[in-house]
């Protein structure tokens, strides 16, 4: 078997080296990916608030609709309001209409 001179031997040191150098850290390695899992983690809590804000628009908007066009008046207690027809009441067809009545009517009309 041919021996390796002393020559190789410092060439090699040199690739290895170069080669070792060239490797990730471990420690930096993942560290974007934990960034992006925060970052991706907001935007879906940022959307599922908007989603819970949406329905709770829509049913407030429902119900004010109800009160307002007197839907789920009281036959027994005239003035009085039946609080189980307004859990339950359907003022508009879509949810989407109360949502768009809520946001382009800031204000009570008069």
């Amino acid at each position: 078997m041919k021996e390796i001179s002393d020559e190789q031997k410092a060439v090699e040191g040199q690739v290895m080296k170069i080669y070792k150098e060239s490797s990730p850290i471990i420690e930096n390695l993942f560290e974007w990916a934990y960034i992006n899992h925060l970052a991706w983690s907001l935007a879906a809590l940022a959307l599922a608030l908007v989603v819970w804000l949406t329905l709770a628009l829509s049913n407030a908007e429902n119900q004010r609709n109800a009160l307002a066009t007197k839907q789920c008046a009281d036959p027994v207690f005239k003035g009085e309001i039946d609080k189980k027809c307004l859990r339950s009441v359907q003022s508009r067809e879509h949810w989407w209409q109360h949502v768009s009545y809520a946001l382009t009517h800031l204000s009570p009309e008069k």
